[in-house]
């Protein structure tokens, strides 16, 4: 189950149990979205971001689950406000994936990571984070 790519958000609902907490803010233009399964109890919404003009950033994706995301090899978080932040340059990425961003969180009974692969604003990213609902 764990990677299974669905057709759409209604899947993710039902797997997830309840309907799966999304982004209120505004997103920059996605070129497509997957929505993907995680293991039991867990989901990822992943925007693959249009990332055609200089500077703008790549990717966007957001887990939800029962359980906390696994670890992906980054650098210990730092606090910021409610979230757990890590930060990486990604130096083997192309330029629109780097450098990478986590903000992890607890709400509602969920654990929450928010990942922006990009020249992400750190604030653009809290303000999605903090609309996620």
């Amino acid at each position: 189950m764990e990677n299974e790519d669905w057709e759409g958000i209604g899947e993710a609902d039902a797997h997830l149990g309840r309907p799966v907490p999304l982004p209120a803010a505004r997103l920059p233009l996605a070129r497509w979205v997957e929505v993907v399964a995680q293991g039991p109890g867990a989901v990822s919404v992943e925007w693959n971001l249009d990332a055609t003009r200089p500077g703008t950033p790549g990717r966007l994706a957001l887990y939800a689950g029962l359980q906390a995301p696994p670890e992906r090899g980054l650098p210990a978080p730092t606090e910021l406000g409610r979230y757990a932040h890590r930060s990486a340059p990604l130096d083997e990425a192309e330029p629109a994936l780097r450098p990478v961003h986590e903000l992890a969180w607890d709400q509602d009974g969920l654990h929450f990571r928010l990942t922006g692969q990009g020249p992400w604003a750190l604030d653009e990213l809290v303000l999605i984070a903090d609309s996620v609902s």
